[in-house]
């Protein structure tokens, strides 16, 4: 490191030494930002054909040997039914056109019932979902809550409402490789997103806090207990 001596015999750091590093963390910084806002602006126009979690559950299966296919087809949100649309909204947030991506809400009513819950409830919205799955990886911190934050933020900017629940029925995971509406229609149902009925469609939103234990397919007395209660939800709320 380059040093100069003073008159008193003591030294210092070349300010020259020290601006460099800063500006190359500054321009690290600025590019990161500039990436993630191209990146949002650009899905909000194309189809997200691939995500970090399909990455992911690829090389997982890769290290157990066990056989793995990904089933993955974009379809259009007019192409998918409007029961999955309600009854994704009737159990996984309701308030979906009410708020901005934070549901401030429901995360004052989960912090105040985790107190006594043996099993933490969440409050994430569609939207911070849609974040996740999008631009991030499912294991949690509070580094990747911060950046789920800031994605959310920018997709509630950039994109509609009708746009991340488009993006977000077609990249959530809903069993073993598959992701979306249209891959679960046909592997579980053998019909199109856009057939699906209220019956389906509420069990398929059954399945979603853990659509890798819970099965459409083969659906649990858990599962189908959920099925019922999502579609009186749906028979309460009405879609704007």
């Amino acid at each position: 490191m380059n040093k100069k001596k003073t008159k008193r015999g003591h030294y210092f750091t070349s300010s020259k030494h020290v601006k460099k590093p800063l500006r190359l963390l500054l321009c690290l910084v600025w590019g990161l930002f500039f990436l993630s806002v191209f990146s949002v602006v650009l899905y909000k126009y194309i189809p997200v054909r691939f995500t970090p979690l399909m990455g992911l559950r690829a090389l997982e299966y890769r290290k157990t040997e066990e056989a793995y296919v990904k089933h993955h087809t974009w379809v259009s949100l007019h192409d998918i039914s409007k029961h999955l649309i309600q009854a994704v909204i009737a159990s996984e947030d309701q308030r979906f056109f009410e708020h901005k991506g934070f549901d401030i809400e429901q995360i004052q009513k989960a912090r105040k019932e985790n107190l006594t819950r043996r099993r933490p409830r969440g409050a994430s919205t569609i939207s911070q979902q849609t974040a996740k799955n999008v631009f991030l990886w499912p294991k949690s911190s509070w580094f990747r809550k911060g950046l789920e934050a800031y994605f959310t933020f920018l997709i509630e900017l950039f994109w509609s409402k009708e746009r991340i629940l488009e993006v977000y029925l077609n990249s959530i995971e809903m069993g073993k490789g598959i992701y979306g509406a249209e891959a679960v229609a046909r592997q579980h149902f053998n019909t199109s997103a856009l057939r699906l009925t209220g019956e389906q469609a509420a069990l398929i939103a059954a399945t979603l806090p853990n659509p890798l234990r819970f099965s459409s397919l083969n659906p649990s007395a858990y599962v189908l207990r959920r099925q019922k209660q999502i579609l009186h939800q749906m028979q309460l709320m009405a879609l704007p």
